[in-house]
């Protein structure tokens, strides 16, 4: 008996990024794993301000100093959304983990409202903070 014949075109295991169209839910992922990564170099930010404020006043004010300039600021804004965002993220799923929120409609005002609610809050938190200090 002869063996059967092999397909000679090699087909994909899985569907790929050619076959699936861009979707929110798609972006809002990938974002929230990025988010998860980046807040690794939130929490070393966080660490260094505390090594500082241990080591002393010359320390502090070096850190300080570099918070308050514009660059510091801008990480400081860019690591608010990044928290604000993957928390958002995380309530998104756990919404998914209680069962609701699967309706495609659901699902898009979801993702949605992640993207436009970690920026509307990251702004608001900012604003805040500027008005107190």
């Amino acid at each position: 008996m002869a063996p059967t014949a092999r397909p000679t075109v090699a087909q994909p295991l899985s569907p790929h990024l050619q076959i699936y169209r861009w979707t929110w839910t798609m972006a809002m992922s990938v974002v929230h794993r990025i988010t998860g990564t980046a807040l690794y170099g939130g929490t070393a930010l966080v660490a260094i301000w505390l090594v500082a404020l241990a080591a002393g006043p010359a320390a502090y004010g070096w850190v300080a100093g570099f918070f308050g300039s514009w660059l510091g600021r801008l990480v400081l804004f860019a690591y608010t959304w990044v928290l604000l965002h993957h928390m958002l993220g995380g309530i998104r799923h756990f919404v998914w983990d209680a069962g609701a929120g699967f309706d495609r409609a659901q699902r898009l005002s979801l993702a949605r409202l992640t993207l436009i609610g970690s920026v509307s809050l990251t702004v608001v938190v900012w604003a805040v903070a500027l008005l107190v200090r």
